[in-house]
């Protein structure tokens, strides 16, 4: 069900009052880790809004979409391992420690656009994009759906884990990409460029849930919902499923590698185990929990498990796969429509509640 306006409005108008906010207390009241922390909320955030988009409107049930955060996020680690330069262990400036670590002679050939950032930007969107749009043309065209849907977005994101293992594939193997120092010549640990990424993980977010917005409010949103609730009866009436299906889900894994790109500076690493398929399942049990078909209830759900998940695992760090677990049952017995659905449909109750009286 479409969300109303002022939700969004409410949403937006909070993460304006935060980018505000957050500069005036940083360094006094405000430690700049609790900044970096936020901004990787934010990503996450991004995150569920992307897969809401192709859940809660078009049906898709994606078990994969940490493929595409993983993407954009390695996009992002190859510039910054470039950024390095000579300041590495080896002191080489062409090539990343672990390539010469592993007697590499030379950058592969898909590294050669990692250098410039401009071509990173463009990168962050195409890869993930490419990726959706050629796993899509052939998912849908040949009308899989539903769980069957799911299990091969799950195994795509396995398969890609398992390759990115591979020291061959050029990706640093095992331990990924880390050791970062710089972007756009400012050292990511100084406090200006900790805000700036925070302030670019909001921006991101804002971007991306009026996009989706647009998109849903549209007719495209419309004929999405119709083949989310009767696919047999939109193609009847004459809509190309298959193309709406991959013009969203395109869309929605380009905004997970926005949300992966961001993330990586933030954090410092970037490794194989991002597209473990556990990723995936987290990323579906944020929106479920915010509430689907929402979008701001999506990236609220994000932010509240993630708060949780840093929370818990510093008290009692082996409890988190029991809490994550139990909430999902939690979520899907007694809030079907997650929070945000919930606390709407209260509104009429009350209103009926009040005339009583």
């Amino acid at each position: 069900m479409p969300l109303p306006d002022r939700n969004m409005t409410v949403f937006l108008g909070g993460l304006f009052i935060l980018t505000v906010g957050v500069p005036l207390m940083q360094g006094n009241l405000l430690p700049d880790y609790a900044v970096q922390l936020a901004g990787k909320y934010l990503c996450y955030a991004l995150l569920a809004v992307s897969l809401d988009l192709v859940w809660g409107y078009a049906g898709i049930l994606s078990l994969g979409h940490a493929a595409f955060f993983a993407l954009g996020a390695y996009v992002m680690g190859m510039h910054l391992m470039r950024e390095i330069g000579a300041r590495g262990v080896y002191a080489n400036p062409e090539l990343p420690d672990f390539m010469v670590f592993l007697n590499w002679d030379q950058l592969p050939w898909y590294w050669g656009a990692s250098g410039s950032f401009a071509a990173t930007l463009v990168l962050v969107l195409a890869v993930p994009g490419f990726l959706a749009l050629v796993f899509g043309w052939f998912a849908f065209r040949a009308r899989v759906n539903g769980v069957y849907l799911s299990i091969i977005t799950q195994a795509m994101t396995y398969a890609l884990m398992l390759a990115f293992f591979r020291n061959e594939m050029g990706f640093g193997g095992n331990n990924g990409l880390t050791d970062f120092k710089d972007l756009l010549g400012m050292p990511l640990s100084a406090p200006g460029m900790r805000l700036g990424l925070f302030l670019a993980s909001a921006a991101a977010l804002a971007g991306g849930l009026v996009i989706a917005r647009a998109i849903t409010q549209s007719h495209l949103g419309r004929v999405l919902v119709g083949l989310r609730d009767a696919e047999s009866r939109t193609r009847f009436l004459g809509y190309r499923v298959e193309q709406y299906k991959l013009f969203v889900w395109t869309i929605s894994a380009m905004m997970a590698g926005v949300a992966g790109a961001l993330y990586v500076p933030q954090v410092g690493i970037v490794n194989p185990g991002e597209f473990a398929p556990a990723n995936s399942i987290e990323i579906v049990i944020w929106v479920a929990l915010g509430g689907r078909g929402t979008l701001v209830g999506a990236a609220l759900g994000a932010m509240v498990v993630a708060l949780l998940k840093t929370l818990l695992t510093g008290w009692l760090p082996d409890a988190w796969l029991y809490a994550l677990g139990a909430l999902f049952i939690l979520v899907t017995l007694y809030l079907p429509r997650g929070i945000l659905g919930a606390l709407d449909g209260l509104k009429p109750a009350r209103k009926v509640q009040e005339a009583t009286i």
